[in-house]
């Protein structure tokens, strides 16, 4: 039984969530407290969490950072926060989905499925590690794990999914609709920016100069392509 961590202070939210997640068949924690939450993932790694970013102690914000500092878990950011910039700053900090309440309890459950669906590392267990530039940039399918000039990057999930995707299919431009799709797995109605928040993240992490990028390049008026190399 897969098990979900839910931060909410608000208790009749919490309790019609996790009601409804349960009946889906999996365990649910509760948690009023950011900090809580974040101190309950030290000692266990659930499968997805839901994030409230209204809460008493600290930001869901600051909770969402720490979260990805310490694992690469799934997270569904769970708030009132409607607004396109607020929803494109969601996903810059790593989110893996954005749900605006009110909203369907039934719809949230389908949310979590399609999240863990995309977190699954077997969908890449078969790919071949690559190298690009004479080496400069390592993307390992095998291990959710990119390396810049053999150092580690830091990519969040989604973030990995992006990038694997667009080196996937070296020289194709995606449009914003076709990356979403390709790398998250379905349609983020509306959220098409936010696959520009994911995209600077990346080359804050890649590019030797962000502003003159040589792995991910826009095209504008259609989407971006991946320009590296690979190596033979």
């Amino acid at each position: 039984m897969q098990s979900i961590f839910l931060v909410e202070d608000d208790r009749k939210i919490a309790r019609v969530v996790k009601a409804y997640l349960e009946g889906a068949g999996f365990r649910v924690m509760h948690f009023e407290r950011g900090r809580d939450a974040v101190d309950a993932v030290m000692k266990e790694i659930p499968a997805a969490v839901i994030l409230d970013l209204m809460l008493p102690d600290t930001s869901g914000e600051e909770v969402c950072q720490d979260l990805k500092d310490i694992a690469d878990i799934p997270i569904i950011m769970l708030t009132s926060k409607s607004s396109e910039e607020e929803r494109v700053a969601g996903f810059a900090l790593g989110a893996d989905d954005y749900v605006v309440k009110p909203f369907s309890p039934r719809e949230l459950v389908y949310r979590v499925r399609a999240v863990l669906k995309r977190a699954k590392k077997e969908d890449m267990a078969s790919a071949v590690p690559a190298s690009y530039n004479s080496g400069a940039l390592l993307i390992d399918g095998q291990t959710y794990e990119a390396k810049k000039k053999g150092l580690s990057l830091k990519l969040t999930p989604t973030e990995f999914r992006v990038l694997n995707t667009l080196a996937s299919y070296p020289g194709k431009v995606f449009t914003r609709e076709e990356l979403i799709e390709k790398a998250l797995g379905y349609q983020f109605e509306g959220y098409e920016r936010s696959i520009d928040a994911h995209i600077k993240n990346i080359r804050q992490k890649i590019e030797d100069d962000p502003r003159e990028p040589s792995f991910i390049v826009t095209i504008y008026g259609v989407g971006y392509r991946f320009s590296g190399k690979k190596d033979v």
